[in-house]
């Protein structure tokens, strides 16, 4: 497994990578998301919020090595991914407050939809890539997955097709050790989840999941093998789920917190710190900007999921068919009469 900066955040190995320092900005930034959110779901003003605590580093290191051309395809869990490239926080936790598309605009950003069903969006990315490779364009797709992903028929269909064409696509697996409740060893008996690259005829690699410096060479290196036409590859990050699934979910009834104590000392956060703060590059004028920043982003998600959007209940027919059908019409219809009697239009 590929380790620069230990949990102790020392340097290991290889040289560690440049702009570590800016790499730490935005976990600092990813981690004050993750916080305010949660706190938003305990409000009332998300319906629900999957916390990425613990593996901001692979949220991280997934934007950071992609081009602005390039496409990232997330999970439902991939929030802090989704800001680092540069997309308005308020507009991707729309979604998870019950609006009923995904906030952003994905023409723009080249970020696709959060899924929430497993595996699903592994294959619109295989698609991208594979079109992308068609036109000629230098178009990298970042397909985002946890471990539980791997136990579903989309994930093969993904990645054999993905290797087949040589579509340009990083598969990343957030391997933070449960799929909600079911733990690692009882969906696979493989000696790791980049070991199942080698059926698929593509190049895999285990990497520390809590260590951006190794995350962002790994992935890196996947990046620009993409692009010069050298086919997929499959990375597994070997992190952990420190926090409950969703705020819906009691982990106390799977797992003990003897097992979670040592994944809390092996921080992201906190290893990147201690390196940076050992090398010089990090002092307390920077610390507090960093801080700063992130609060500032922490007001803007309140304020902006403190407001009442205005809402249209019509809405709810415009985006069913091309065309409406005649009863969506009368649906329609007789939902606008009841709204006007009520006065609320």
């Amino acid at each position: 497994m590929r380790v620069l900066i230990d949990e102790h955040g020392r340097a290991v190995g290889d040289p560690v990578p440049a702009g570590l320092l800016d790499g730490y900005r935005e976990l600092v930034l990813a981690r004050r998301l993750n916080d305010v959110a949660s706190a938003l779901v305990r409000q009332g003003r998300l319906a629900v919020y999957p916390s990425s605590h613990g593996q901001e580093a692979c949220q991280v290191a997934a934007a950071r090595v992609l081009g602005d051309g390039d496409w990232l395809f997330p999970t439902y869990r991939d929030g802090a991914a989704i800001v680092a490239r540069a997309v308005d926080p308020v507009e991707v936790l729309a979604m998870l407050s019950g609006d009923w598309h995904c906030g952003y605009d994905p023409t723009v950003s080249h970020v696709a939809p959060q899924a929430t069903p497993l595996a699903t969006q592994l294959l619109h990315a295989v698609g991208v890539g594979h079109a992308a490779r068609l036109k000629g364009e230098p178009t990298v797709v970042m397909a985002l997955c946890g471990d539980g992903a791997t136990s579903e028929g989309d994930f093969h269909e993904a990645l054999n097709f993905a290797a087949v064409f040589r579509a340009p696509v990083v598969f990343l697996v957030q391997n933070n050790k449960y799929a909600i409740s079911v733990p690692l060893a009882r969906q696979t008996a493989a000696e790791s989840l980049a070991a199942k690259a080698v059926g698929y005829g593509m190049p895999g690699e285990q990497v520390d999941g809590n260590d951006l410096a190794a995350l962002l060479v790994v992935l890196g290196a996947a990046v620009e093998r993409a692009r010069s036409g050298g086919g997929p590859t499959l990375v597994e990050a070997d992190t952990y789920r420190v926090q409950a699934h969703t705020n819906a979910d009691d982990p106390t009834r799977y797992r003990t917190d003897d097992e979670v104590q040592p994944w809390r000392a092996r921080d992201p956060l906190l290893r990147l710190r201690t390196h940076l703060v050992a090398t010089g590059e990090l002092d307390d004028e920077r610390e507090a900007a960093f801080a700063a920043e992130a609060e500032r982003l922490a007001e803007h998600v309140r304020a902006g999921m403190n407001a009442e959007p205005a809402t249209d209940p019509t809405e709810l027919f415009a985006h069913v068919y091309a065309a409406p059908t005649p009863q969506l019409a009368e649906q329609r219809a007789v939902l606008a009469a009841e709204l006007e009697l009520e006065g609320t239009r």
